[in-house]
């Protein structure tokens, strides 16, 4: 009668929470929210790679690979690595190439010494940065488009192309003299 559940059997009691439930196990295939904390006491030497989040507050050396999730470096980290990730934000300090995937963000606190690769850098005021910065890296120095000029032909002394058989302009011989090319005897 004062059971304002009408759906809800009489007989059967309300089922009732403990105030310390024991948290949902993570699920397999759920690594997107897990995170790794490395603290700030903790040192690595070698490589770092792996299927979650990372967070650094002490010190690595070697590489790191986390090419689908990110890596953050807090401020009490120090990183001496090749680092590759999806995101990548430095609050500490970092040595070494950073290539990310979606992004690179410099913060405030941030200090870094190496070459940076992403299609996008954010640098905020106050970070120091001591390297270059490519957020194009699907050009390489000679894929790079060259500016198309048009040809100049070359110059005799007296300011007249210089012309082959085949009206190819090749170079002057020193003096601006030059040799006949109708097909006389030499």
């Amino acid at each position: 009668m004062f059971d304002k559940r009408k759906d809800a059997d009489p007989l059967t009691p309300a089922p009732q929470r403990s105030p310390q439930a024991p948290a949902a196990a993570p699920q397999p295939g759920r690594a997107a929210s897990a995170k790794a904390t490395i603290g700030p006491t903790i040192v690595i030497n070698g490589n770092i790679s792996g299927d979650e989040d990372v967070i650094i507050s002490g010190q690595c050396e070697g590489t790191i690979n986390l090419p689908k999730h990110t890596l953050t470096i807090q401020s009490s980290g120090h990183v001496r690595a090749d680092v590759s990730a999806n995101v990548v934000q430095i609050e500490g300090q970092v040595e070494g190439d950073v290539d990310g995937v979606d992004k690179v963000v410099l913060t405030a606190t941030g200090r870094m010494e190496g070459n940076i690769k992403a299609p996008r850098v954010i640098v905020n005021d106050g970070a120091k940065f001591k390297g270059s910065i490519d957020m194009d890296p699907g050009i390489t120095d000679t894929a790079k488009p060259q500016p198309s000029s048009p040809a100049k032909p070359k110059l005799t002394g007296d300011g007249r192309p210089v012309q082959t058989r085949d009206s190819t302009p090749v170079s002057a011989p020193a003096g601006g003299a030059r040799k006949s090319q109708t097909g006389g005897s030499p």
